[in-house]
């Protein structure tokens, strides 16, 4: 009996300690607890969130034989006049600036004629587009407010943000007016949303819906933690899966936009792959990670750092890299020159090296030249391959030769089919290294019938034999 009454005290001491990681629910226990409000947060940081309007006049085609070369000879070109048509969309944005520096998604202003902000006491603002960063999408406004200091959003700039942290978001979905939505931050480092080149997201479940891109994603303390951009809809309303652009690379885009308008991102300069489970296995990895060097470009970044072909890119900064775009988003939040910790895992040994950041280069220069005469190629406006170009265009860096930026509505390089992104490998027989040299194969050739062709498109190759049209 007394050995049961033991077992029995032991069972009731033991008992708090077993169930210490359950969670009990309880009412609140005052008046305060019924009272907690996410209000004090709100007040701080929805002064700095505005409305971004833009407009743009957009010309298309009266009819869709406007741009076909043989109505354009049998009519004259401009017979059928373009039509016009004004579009408008909304956004939101974040005060930065306390003199009216804006920071809100690229997409949101992207070809605008026109800009207008309205703050959260209603104001209205014209502003100007200091820097239109694509690559990011974010772009960076400015609004001319005299000696007033407007309150302004201050960055988190602490690179803690986990998984489960409270947030909130603030905008202005579908045009109805400021909105706080809340939520916890769902997951990080997202690679694979691919909304922009350095694709490397906050994941919320905070409600984010058409109108909100621009806006706040904010920490319990009032600060920016990400700029709203994107969602995961079939649609087209929240389903509790948005994206925010960390702030650490809102805060590079906004120094940029300050100090000359350009942003200028640090190159790597090696091809990586992503580690699996197969290659991490053949590694002798324990377990998939780090994104393995599978070239390297002579004199890059990567080569004077001392990095090897077979490398595994482990760390940057001390944050684990798993992708390319990880790797990439990592380094463009540094500044050129600056010197980037790069862990690296060497034939099983870890080791880390420091890589001093700098620009892709620019060579060969450009030399962008718009193409004229009797060929298939008229009317396409072409450069020579960089690894900076490459970078601008989001192409392969380690690309080579002659590519297409764009074409002309109206003309011959638009009939055959050509686009932006095209790289012309050969005409006829001749290979095509540089835009001084298409311009004379072309110029050899002018006017001929028939023109055997060769382009990579999306990494393929596509040869074929243009027959002109008289």
């Amino acid at each position: 009996m007394r050995s049961f009454v033991v077992f029995l005290g032991l069972v009731l001491l033991l008992a708090p300690s077993a169930y210490a990681g359950q969670i009990f629910k309880k009412p609140p226990q005052s008046a305060p607890q019924v009272q907690l409000s996410y209000a004090p947060i709100v007040k701080r940081a929805a002064p700095a969130v505005v409305n971004v309007y833009s407009r743009r006049v957009v010309k298309r085609a009266a009819t869709p034989f406007a741009n076909d070369p043989f109505f354009g000879r049998l009519f004259g070109r401009g017979f059928f006049g373009p039509q016009e048509r004004v579009q408008q969309s909304l956004g939101s944005g974040v005060i930065v600036g306390a003199d009216g520096v804006i920071v809100t998604n690229n997409h949101v202003v992207n070809g605008a004629d026109e800009l207008r902000v309205v703050l959260a006491d209603r104001r209205e603002f014209d502003a100007k587009l200091l820097l239109s960063d694509k690559q990011a999408d974010l772009a960076v406004l400015k609004i001319d407010v005299g000696d007033e200091a407007l309150p302004i959003m201050h960055y988190h700039n602490d690179d803690d943000a986990e998984v489960g942290d409270l947030v909130l978001a603030i905008g202005n979905p579908f045009g109805v007016g400021q909105t706080v939505t809340g939520g916890i931050v769902s997951a990080l480092a997202r690679t694979d949303v691919g909304a922009s080149d350095y694709s490397y997201f906050i994941q919320t479940d905070a409600a984010i819906n058409p109108g909100n891109s621009g806006g706040a994603l904010v920490d319990m303390n009032g600060d920016l933690l990400g700029v709203n951009t994107v969602i995961v809809s079939r649609s087209g309303g929240s389903n509790g899966i948005g994206f925010a652009i960390p702030v650490a690379m809102v805060a590079r885009v906004v120094e940029a936009a300050i100090n000359g308008g350009k942003v200028v991102r640090p190159w790597f300069g090696a091809r990586l792959q992503t580690v699996d489970r197969d290659l991490a296995a053949s590694l002798g990895l324990a377990r998939p990670h780090g994104a393995l060097v599978s070239e390297i470009y002579p004199g890059g970044p990567a080569a004077r750092a001392g990095i090897l072909r077979g490398d595994v890119v482990a760390a940057i900064d001390g944050h684990e890299i798993n992708s390319e775009q990880g790797l990439r988003f990592r380094l463009a939040t540094h500044a050129i020159n600056e010197r980037v910790p790069v862990a690296i895992i060497r034939e099983g040994e870890k080791k880390t090296v420091k890589l001093k950041a700098k620009a892709a280069p620019e060579i060969p220069k450009r030399n962008e030249t718009v193409l004229e005469g009797i060929n298939p190629l008229a009317g396409a406006r072409v450069a020579n391959l960089s690894p900076a170009l490459a970078q601008e265009i989001r192409l392969d860096e380690f690309s080579e030769g002659v590519v297409i930026l764009d074409v002309d509505s109206n003309s011959p390089a638009r009939y055959y089919g050509l686009r932006s992104g095209d790289i012309v490998l050969t005409i006829g027989d001749e290979d095509v290294p540089s835009v001084k040299r298409l311009t004379a194969l072309l110029a050899a050739e002018d006017g001929a019938p028939r023109w055997p062709v060769a382009i990579r498109r999306g990494g393929k190759r596509i040869a074929t034999v243009i027959r002109m049209r008289r």
